[in-house]
């Protein structure tokens, strides 16, 4: 049983203002995911009105599609388009919603042929979470930077061998083309927006209503940035992806060649030969480079992030830790604290490059 929304009767609320700020269509295609969606639209609705009236005065939004008929999330809930699709020109920006691309079609082709109208028109194109595909696929991302999320990042290096991937900032701003990860950063994205067409105070407003403590910046690191973007071996590479997915359960070197449906031996050997070191070496350096990253980037305890990781209690973890990095989690963290000047952008992004070029040397 899946849920439904439909759109609002013109009795439900106020039209749209001609003299908005901002203002945004939405595309969602088959199995769009719901979060980046609802957190978009969500600070839109937040920012385009004073308190809890929801009236789309400083911003507005619809929704639109090729037919009328429902599209269907990647969680079964169910979404009718308001409108059809209409003069691209009429909006600052076309957001497209993308989610899960198993037995997906990318985009149907009038979807496709309006974003290249939009592209002709000048209207900004946002995609969001795997609607990078759909730009992509429409011709409009070449010459132009892309952003996806770690969790898609093989999947488009083997749709699009051509295309080099963003997977270890949230989104990217590249002239007319947005692209964002997906997941809670699309509420970055959309603060973003709102704070440069209506005022960081309006932007705020938004996120602090949604309890977001405060937009993060465009080249914050997502959480587990993609390694080994070189693999060749399919096997190797599919393994990889089920240990990036696994890292605070790790699965056995048997669960994940029962997955593959290859032996364990034959596992153990493309893992040498590929990477030059075994499957439960390589999730052992994998899941400390990533207790790296959180140290770097969080404020969690280090027995939280040693269960996240994987090990069964904080000593273990440390030892761990400190066998591979000549550091213990605690100076690591005491020297990110000292060195992330987080009110400098421009500083913090290269302690963040370098923060991902020290701990990926130890892969």
């Amino acid at each position: 049983m899946t849920g439904s929304y439909d759109p609002p009767r013109d009795t439900d609320c106020q039209a749209p203002a001609d003299g908005a700020a901002l203002s945004v269509a939405f595309i969602l295609l088959p199995g769009f995911t719901l979060l980046p969606f609802a957190a978009f639209v969500d600070c839109l609705r937040l920012a385009a009105d004073e308190g809890d009236s929801s009236r789309q005065l400083r911003c507005r939004w619809t929704i639109l599609g090729d037919t009328r008929r429902p599209v269907e999330s990647s969680c079964g809930v169910t979404i009718t388009p308001w409108e059809p699709l209409q003069d691209p020109g009429k909006y600052d920006y076309v957001v497209v919603v993308g989610g899960r691309l198993a037995n997906q079609p990318v985009a149907t082709p009038e979807v496709i042929d309006y974003l290249r109208l939009a592209d002709r028109r000048g209207t900004a194109i946002v995609g969001l979470c795997t609607a990078a595909f759909t730009l992509i696929q429409a011709g409009l991302m070449d010459g132009h930077r892309c952003c996806v999320s770690w969790y898609h990042y093989y999947d488009l290096l083997e749709r699009y061998p051509d295309i080099t991937p963003v997977a270890d900032q949230l989104f990217v701003v590249d002239r007319k083309r947005i692209t964002c990860a997906g997941g809670s950063a699309a509420a970055d994205v959309a603060a973003w927006l709102v704070e440069k067409h209506c005022g960081q105070d309006w932007a705020q407003k938004s996120l602090h209503i949604m309890l977001i403590d405060q937009p993060r910046r465009a080249t914050a690191s997502q959480p587990q940035p993609p390694l080994h973007e070189s693999i060749r071996d399919n096997r190797v590479r599919r393994a990889v992806l089920l240990i990036e997915q696994h890292l605070s359960n790790p699965m056995t070197v048997q669960e994940m060649a029962e997955h593959l449906n290859v032996s364990r031996r034959q596992l153990e050997r493309a893992f040498v030969h590929e990477l030059g070191l075994g499957p439960s070496e390589f999730c052992r350096r994998l899941r400390l480079r990533y207790g790296w990253w959180l140290l770097s980037h969080t404020s969690r305890s280090i027995t939280v992030i040693a269960s996240e990781c994987g090990f069964t209690d904080s000593p273990h973890f440390s030892r761990q830790f400190r066998q591979m990095f000549g550091q213990s989690p605690s100076a690591v963290r005491m020297t990110m604290q000292r060195d992330r000047p987080e009110e400098n952008n421009e500083k913090s992004t290269e302690v963040d490059n370098q923060i991902f070029q020290k701990a990926s040397s130890w892969m």
